[in-house]
């Protein structure tokens, strides 16, 4: 799993833009910025959508107030998923949806789970973390069900 001070893995998301989906790498996302990523097993999942994205929606200022370049939200989910979530959430504009379709991402740093059993495939477990330059900070990741650590309100303090 990946730890403080290790660097983000190469890794290429998918984003929705004016002229459709394209591909964004780790680089483009991180290097020279200080992000707070977030993950979530799935958009549109109870917790993640009334529990979990609403608090960094609600505190994007706050949180890029104290240095942060990039509130983003990556999740296992194609990018029209994604962006419908963005859409629907009031989260377009405050926060960078990032499609991790195939789960290569949150595999690539130990974050993935396996929730065949409830229909669901690969995933990403629930996690926060700020980086800076590619450089991880701080990493939260939720060891039961809900959102504590992983939330705006810690990584508030966390900043």
């Amino acid at each position: 799993m990946i730890s403080v001070g290790d660097t983000l893995p190469n890794a290429t998301f998918t984003v929705m833009t004016a002229e459709g989906p394209k591909p964004r790498t780790t680089d483009e996302i991180f290097k020279g910025k200080k992000v707070v990523l977030f993950a979530v097993p799935g958009a549109f999942t109870p917790t993640c959508h009334k529990n979990h994205l609403p608090g960094f929606v609600a505190k994007a200022d706050e949180i890029k107030a104290k240095g942060v370049d990039t509130i983003a939200v990556t999740g296992v989910n194609d990018v029209f998923v994604m962006n419908a979530w963005a859409e629907d959430s009031g989260g377009k504009g405050k926060i960078d949806f990032l499609a991790d379709g195939s789960a290569n991402f949150a595999k690539a740093i130990g974050l993935s789970v396996d929730l065949t059993e409830r229909g669901m495939g690969v995933r990403s477990r629930r996690y926060a973390m700020i980086v800076e330059d590619g450089v991880v900070q701080s990493v939260d990741v939720e060891e039961a069900a809900g959102v504590g650590v992983s939330g705006a309100d810690h990584v508030l303090a966390n900043l």
